[in-house]
């Protein structure tokens, strides 16, 4: 599952074991290695799959209120180039200028796209590229030009820098770079804000009603998830934000990265005194 900025656990990746039940409806067999007359076994499969709902999750977990903001390694286009302060006498030079430089970027490995239209303002090239969630937006103008320098401005946090010519296709990789480090890293931030280890069912339920996950003790048994997600699901009892999430928590996954050794305590589900398998993450379903 993943978890964004609004607190809500998304399911991304599944995986599901279908045991015989495929393989009997479409006869997939194989042959029994401890046969001596050929017999044929159905194969025991599993699903895995990365769905599109990943791409719900990276609008929702990197968003902000102007529209996309895109990690580098995926947007389409890295770098749009914009040409600002055009007027009739250096209009054809700047143009020349930008569709030079964004052949440029491209030739040296950049997804690069320069907005040469004419019949919108470049106010407007940038509210559209910043909804559109572009990394880096350039601009250049007759004094950059001169200068022999661009303005670079970063979509995520829309801090500017001036970056000089030369080097300039190494530069503005390293800033891409920067950028999908700064963005993960804000990302992991705030899911490890909102995720807490919880050893005792008291504290199990008042977590979740405070929009957290859950790393729990479980035994992995089925009708203590079943009693885990009854028993955290809200009654519409008095004082009850009626607003709320209503549904019970369920196991997302078991994280390779345990906080502790879930043996040594008691399995979270309240009336189970098996002990813990293994640290499971828990969260409510909206």
């Amino acid at each position: 599952g993943q978890w964004y900025r609004r607190r809500v656990r998304e399911a991304v990746v599944s995986t599901q074991s279908t045991g015989q039940n495929f393989s009997k409806m479409f006869d997939i067999t194989i042959e029994d290695p401890n046969s001596t007359t050929g017999d044929k076994l159905f194969v025991h499969q599993n699903s895995w799959g990365l769905s599109t709902r990943s791409i719900g999750v990276m609008v929702m977990v990197h968003g902000d209120d102007k529209g996309l903001v895109l990690p580098p390694r995926v947007a389409k286009i890295q770098v749009v180039i914009v040409p600002c302060g055009m007027t009739d006498a250096n209009k054809v030079e700047v143009q020349a200028h930008c569709e030079a430089l964004e052949k440029s970027l491209c030739k040296a490995g950049l997804r690069a796209s320069a907005d040469m239209r004419m019949n919108v303002t470049v106010g407007w090239k940038f509210n559209a590229w910043e909804q559109k969630g572009v990394p880096v937006r350039v601009e250049i103008g007759p004094r950059d030009m001169k200068n022999q320098q661009v303005v670079a401005v970063r979509r995520d946090t829309g801090a500017k820098v001036t970056l000089k010519n030369e080097n300039l296709e190494t530069n503005l990789q390293d800033l891409l770079n920067t950028i999908h480090d700064d963005m993960y890293n804000r990302a992991l931030v705030e899911r490890d804000n909102a995720m807490v280890v919880v050893n005792e069912w008291k504290d199990f339920c008042s977590n979740l009603d405070q929009k957290k996950i859950i790393l729990a003790p479980f035994c992995g048994a089925i009708p203590c998830e079943e009693a885990i997600k009854k028993d955290s699901a809200r009654t519409g009892a008095e004082g009850e934000d009626e607003k709320a999430p209503a549904m019970g928590a369920k196991s997302l996954c078991i994280p390779f990265e345990q906080p502790g050794d879930a043996t040594c305590e008691k399995c979270i589900n309240q009336n189970c005194s098996k002990k813990g398998t293994a640290y499971t993450l828990f969260g409510r379903s909206y």
